[in-house]
């Protein structure tokens, strides 16, 4: 047995209140109604506690998948492969998001998917996006705050006032790093597409690697550097452009 390989029971894989790291070897297949011939693997959702959920689908040679989104948005990223969602012709490193309420079609002869489902918050004089759908290789890469070894590609675009979900594809270079440690209101799911480095979650410290998935809950404490020799890419969503509302103290205010 390799000195790299887990002893039988365990795995990177981690759960905690504020933040969770799932590794591919923790992955359980389900199935979903309106889909067939896929394999659905929840991998974050309200059930520990998030906002968001994030499911990789993986598609078999003739499968397909209907449905609405209801008062979710949805987000489908292509992993690998091929499908067409509404009739839109996507392959890897494609996107497309669906507001509320809009029905869905997916066509496959192979394909994994990731797709990442929020409930939308609508905004008083704001109306809400249409169906678009985009290629992330031609998405211009921004340096993160000055950093040229750091570069963020925004999917979905946040000066939309009607969007209050972004995703975006963060690149670093080798030995690259987040520029402090950042506590924010914001959540995060993410999947490491490719390379790997070493996360700071709360006051934990894990490797990372292609295909790992991560739930930071708002405020958690967060920090990365990538490891090389190559590049290390993730995607990565967050909520943006809502107020937070306050809660009563008093339960009879």
């Amino acid at each position: 047995m390799s000195q790299f390989q887990p002893l039988p029971g365990g795995s990177r894989t981690v759960i905690r209140n504020r933040y969770a790291l799932i590794g591919p070897d923790s992955h359980v297949p389900s199935v979903l109604p309106g889909w067939t011939q896929t394999t659905a693997h929840i991998l974050i959702s309200p059930a520990m506690g998030a906002g968001l959920v994030q499911t990789l689908l993986v598609l078999g040679d003739k499968a397909s998948g209907t449905g609405n989104t209801g008062e979710e948005q949805h987000f489908h990223f292509v992993l690998e492969g091929s499908c067409k969602l509404n009739g839109k012709n996507l392959t890897a490193g494609h996107y497309g998001w669906l507001p509320p309420g809009t029905k869905f079609d997916v066509q496959s002869s192979g394909a994994k998917i990731m797709r990442f489902a929020k409930r939308y918050e609508p905004l008083a004089g704001t109306k809400v996006p249409a169906v678009f759908f985009g290629d992330s290789a031609k998405v211009a890469e921004t340096p993160f705050l000055g950093d040229p070894h750091a570069r963020l590609r925004g999917l979905i675009p946040e000066t939309d006032l009607g969007h209050d979900f972004a995703v975006n594809i963060f690149t670093f270079d080798p030995g690259a790093t987040l520029p402090f440690v950042e506590i924010h209101i914001m959540e995060h799911g993410l999947l490491v597409l490719e390379g790997g480095g070493i996360y700071r979650l709360n006051d934990d410290w894990h490797p990372v690697a292609q295909g790992d998935v991560i739930w930071m809950a708002p405020y958690c404490p967060q920090w990365f550097i990538a490891k090389g020799p190559g590049p290390t890419r993730y995607l990565y969503s967050k909520n943006v452009n809502r107020e937070p509302r306050a809660l009563s103290l008093n339960p009879q205010g």
